[in-house]
């Protein structure tokens, strides 16, 4: 069947865009939906008086998924999962997980926009999840997936190098402060030295 699309529908295609589909997925999705019209010159008219505006606000979406596509590339999620010792989880991590990782962070994404390998991770690992944008814009989110043993020793891990850098600072703080308070004492002589001779008498001709 022949349709103009209402909106945007990924994989398919764009606001105003003309598209063949089985009849099935037009009469029992889209249309009853609303998210595409049936393909008629009436229609097509209508689309083609519309058609600035639908340019326009195919500009707003390209400006706000560069923005949301920078934003995203230096992302990285962490879930934490029950797993056992060889790292396989007692269940798996989905895209709707990871859409709620996102959500945390601010990022209103689509369920059906996250991309997750195998569409199921059942190991813990680094990963990369792939988020559809607006049309060929995608970003690729770097995922570690983790279990509860690996969260405490991460955890650990950071409060000892965090102790560890916070003790060398003081260390450091210590020995300029020392070397500040050494160089002042070395000073201090001098100046008592100077002040001697120029409050001394002169010596008789």
């Amino acid at each position: 069947m022949k349709i103009i699309l209402n909106q945007d529908v990924i994989h398919l295609g764009e606001e105003g865009d003309v598209v063949e589909v089985k009849d099935g997925y037009a009469r029992n999705y889209l249309l009853p939906t609303k998210t595409a019209v049936i393909y008629s010159k009436a229609n097509a008219a209508l689309f083609k008086s519309k058609a600035a505006a639908i340019e326009k606000r195919k500009a707003e979406k390209r400006a706000a998924s560069a923005s949301i596509k920078e934003r995203l590339d230096g992302v990285v999620l962490t879930i934490t999962v029950p797993a056992g010792e060889s790292g396989k989880l007692f269940g798996s991590v989905t895209s709707q997980m990871v859409q709620a990782e996102l959500q945390k962070l601010g990022f209103e994404i689509e369920r059906k926009k996250i991309e997750v390998a195998t569409h199921a991770i059942k190991m813990t690992g680094t990963y990369s999840v792939v988020v559809h944008l607006y049309e060929n814009d995608m970003s690729h989110v770097k995922l570690i997936v983790q279990s509860e043993a690996e969260r405490i020793l991460a955890e650990k891990k950071a409060a000892e190098e965090k102790a560890a850098a916070e003790a060398e600072a003081k260390a450091q703080a210590e020995a300029e402060a020392a070397a500040a308070a050494e160089a002042e004492s070395a000073e201090a002589p001098a100046e008592e030295t100077a002040s001697e001779e120029a409050s001394a008498p002169a010596d008789a001709e």
